[in-house]
C-alpha cells in the first residue's frame, strides 16, 4: 500500500530565496580572502624593534630607548608576571595546574625562580579560587589567579559579582576593604577545536557588572603592559587573554617593564568612510578586511582596538565614528548579549545626526560553540567585508 502522506516537497511550489553564503571556505573570488591568518605579515605586529615605539605610541617615553626581543603572547604574559612577583613582594599566583606551567605554559618557571608559596596549584574550584583572591586582595596581597579557560569562569561569578565588584562600593571608599588587587587571568575565545567547554567568548556576561573592568590584549605588547598596569591598579581586572594567539601572535616587545592605559581604546588604522571596532583575536580579521574593502571597494577604514571592553572607551569610539558617520562592530562573541549591543546602543545616543547608516555588528552566531563547525561561528574576513559594504550602501 502506498504511502498516502505526500512528499513535504510536494506540499509547496519551489521558492528561491537568495542566500548570503557566510562560510568561512567560501569558493569563488570572495572565498579566497578567508585564508589563515599570516601574523608574520600583519601590520599590527611589532616585526622590528623601530616599529614597537612606532605602532605602539603610548608606550612610555622613558622606555623608548629600550632593547626589545622577539617574544609571544604566552612569553610576554610570563614577563609580566615575572615582573610583578619580582617588584611586589605581596604578589601571589595560584590556579589550576600553574606551579608546572599551566595548560598554556604562562607561568612557567616562575615556581623555579620565586618558591612554591608564591606560585601554587589548587583544587579544581573556580569558586573558591576567586573567593580566596578576593580575601587576599582585601588583606593587603596582589592576588594573581588563573582559571584555566574562560569557559570555566561561570561557578566563580557570584564571588566576582556579589562579592569582587562591590566591595569598595559597600566600604565607601575604605582602603582595608577593597579587592582592587585582584587580576584573575584566563584563556578565551575560539581555539579551532575546542568546542562548546574551550572555545566560548564570555565577556558580554560583564558589561552589567559594575566595578570590574575586563581587558582583552591583542597582542605580546599589549598583554604584557596591560598585565603589568592591571596589577598595579586599584580596581579587580578580568584579564582574557585570546588563546589563539599565545603563540601565533609574535613581536618585538621591550624588555624593561612597562604600564599602558587600561581603559583606552587605540586607533591602529586611521580612515574616513567607515570605524571598524573589535578587540582580541578579530583584530587581525578586521585588518584583512579593511585591506579588501580598501582594494574592492575603495572604502578607507578607520580601525579600533577597544583592548578593554568593560568599560570601554567611549570617548575614541565617539569621535571616530562622528568622523566616519557610520560603524561596524565585530567579536566572536554571541550577537545576543555581546558588546557590540552596548557599543551599537551607545554610538547611537552620541552620534545621531551625523549617522549615514544604522551601527552594523559582525558577530558569532547565537548558538552553542560547535565543536566541528567553529569555522563557521566565527567571523571572517568575508562577512566583516559584507558588514562594511552593506553599510556603505545604507
Amino acid at each position: 500500500m502506498k504511502n498516502p502522506l505526500l512528499p513535504l516537497r510536494s506540499l509547496h511550489p519551489t521558492i528561491k530565496v537568495p542566500r548570503r553564503r557566510y562560510a568561512a571556505l567560501s569558493s569563488g573570488v570572495l572565498g579566497k580572502l578567508n585564508v589563515p591568518t599570516d601574523y608574520s605579515a600583519s601590520s599590527y605586529l611589532a616585526h622590528t624593534s623601530s616599529q614597537t615605539y612606532r605602532l605602539h605610541t603610548d608606550l612610555p617615553e622613558q622606555i623608548r630607548s629600550s632593547k626589545t626581543k622577539r617574544t609571544n603572547y604566552f612569553t610576554a604574559v610570563n614577563d609580566a608576571l615575572r615582573t610583578i612577583l619580582t617588584t611586589d613582594d605581596k604578589s601571589l599566583i595560584f590556579g589550576e595546574d600553574v606551579s608546572f606551567g599551566g595548560v598554556f605554559r604562562c607561568t612557567s618557571n616562575l615556581t623555579d625562580s620565586f618558591g612554591s608559596s608564591r606560585i601554587f596549584n589548587t583544587p579544581l574550584s573556580e569558586q573558591g579560587i576567586i573567593g580566596f583572591a578576593i580575601g587576599l586582595s582585601a588583606s593587603g596581597y596582589t592576588a594573581l589567579p588563573e582559571i584555566q579557560f574562560a569557559d570555566y569562569l561561570f561557578p566563580a561569578f557570584d564571588q566576582l559579582h556579589n562579592e569582587a565588584s562591590k566591595m569598595r562600593y559597600r566600604s565607601g571608599g575604605a582602603e582595608i576593604f577593597n579587592a582592587g588587587r585582584m587580576v584573575v587571568r584566563m584563556p578565551t575565545s575560539a581555539v579551532g577545536h575546542g568546542g562548546l567547554y574551550h572555545s566560548q567568548s564570555p565577556e558580554g556576561f560583564f558589561l552589567g557588572m559594575q566595578g570590574i573592568t575586563v581587558v582583552i590584549p591583542r597582542s605580546p605588547v599589549q598583554a604584557k603592559g596591560l598585565l603589568i598596569a592591571a596589577a598595579r591598579g586599584e580596581d579587580p581586572v578580568v584579564i582574557m587573554e585570546p588563546k589563539t594567539l599565545y603563540r601565533a601572535a609574535v613581536e618585538e616587545v621591550p624588555l624593561e617593564e612597562y604600564e599602558l592605559p587600561i581603559g583606552k581604546a587605540e586607533v591602529l588604522q586611521a580612515g574616513t568612510d567607515v570605524t571598524l571596532v573589535t578587540y582580541g583575536t578579530m583584530v587581525y580579521v578586521a585588518e584583512s578586511a579593511a585591506r579588501a574593502a580598501k582594494e574592492r571597494l575603495g572604502v578607507s577604514v578607520e580601525v579600533i582596538d577597544l583592548r578593554t571592553v568593560r568599560p570601554w572607551d567611549k570617548e575614541t569610539i565617539t569621535k571616530s565614528v562622528n568622523k566616519t558617520g557610520r560603524c561596524v562592530v565585530v567579536h566572536e562573541a554571541s550577537r545576543t548579549g555581546g558588546v557590540g549591543e552596548s557599543l551599537a546602543g551607545e554610538v547611537q545616543e552620541r552620534c545621531f545626526l551625523r549617522l549615514e547608516a544604522p551601527v552594523t555588528r559582525v558577530t558569532g552566531w547565537d548558538t552553542p560553540m560547535p565543536l566541528a563547525f567553529e569555522g563557521f561561528m566565527v567571523p571572517d574576513v568575508v562577512r566583516v567585508l559584507d558588514g562594511i559594504k552593506r553599510t556603505m550602501e545604507y
